[in-house]
């Protein structure tokens, strides 16, 4: 490649990296609301509770107070808990595992309440500044815990705390009251292939 023609393609992308940042500029500028976001991870990926435990670790990280509240999930080790509680951050765990396993819907419920009982004074407790709510979406959609009780609470929590819901096929009221939504698809995964888990990765 010649001299000239190595000047024209730097030239030429200095133009578009210029006409970008001319519209992220824009972008950034235009965004003049501040508010606490309510955020939602769903779809049927992997990934979507390791979305939100690392909001928490961000969180923290920059010196915010957080809390999460743990359904579903709960039986076994996790490197997220282990890791945040000892960064102060306050844990509600269902600690019944997956409803397949337990196979009785009334202590299914029971413990759902509790851990709902717990994740509604977080989101009272204007001192914490961030909430995840892990695996909430299954409450709902199981009618496990009612869907207005959680509107309400999500409606009447201190102005400046942000909440992050996950799991899959989340209620379309929680998606159009939230902010951001990502959906989590699946591609491929190792357990389809007889791959164990792997700790650390997994769990």
């Amino acid at each position: 490649m010649t001299e000239q023609k190595t000047d024209v393609k730097q030239q030429n992308h200095k133009k578009r990296q210029q006409k970008l940042k001319e519209q992220v500029d824009s972008r950034i500028a235009a965004a003049s609301t501040d508010k606490a976001l309510l955020l939602v991870i769903t779809g049927n990926g992997k990934g979507k509770s390791t979305a939100g435990f690392g909001t928490v670790a961000r969180a923290v990280g920059h010196g915010l107070k957080a809390a999460v509240a743990q359904f579903i999930k709960g039986t076994w080790d996790c490197g997220e808990r282990n890791l945040l509680q000892q960064h102060g951050v306050e844990f509600a765990v269902m600690n019944t595992g997956f409803t397949w396993d337990t196979q009785d819907r009334e202590a299914d419920i029971a413990a759902a309440e509790l851990v709902w009982a717990k994740a509604e004074q977080f989101l009272l407790d204007d001192s914490i500044q961030l909430v995840l709510l892990d695996e909430l979406t299954y409450m709902v959609s199981y009618h496990y815990i009612d869907l207005d009780r959680v509107v309400n609470a999500l409606n009447n929590r201190p102005s400046t705390q942000h909440v992050v819901i996950t799991g899959r096929a989340a209620h379309r009221t929680l998606i159009e009251m939230a902010d951001t939504v990502s959906e989590v698809q699946s591609i491929k995964h190792a357990f389809d292939s007889g791959i164990q888990v792997q700790k650390g990765v997994d769990w």
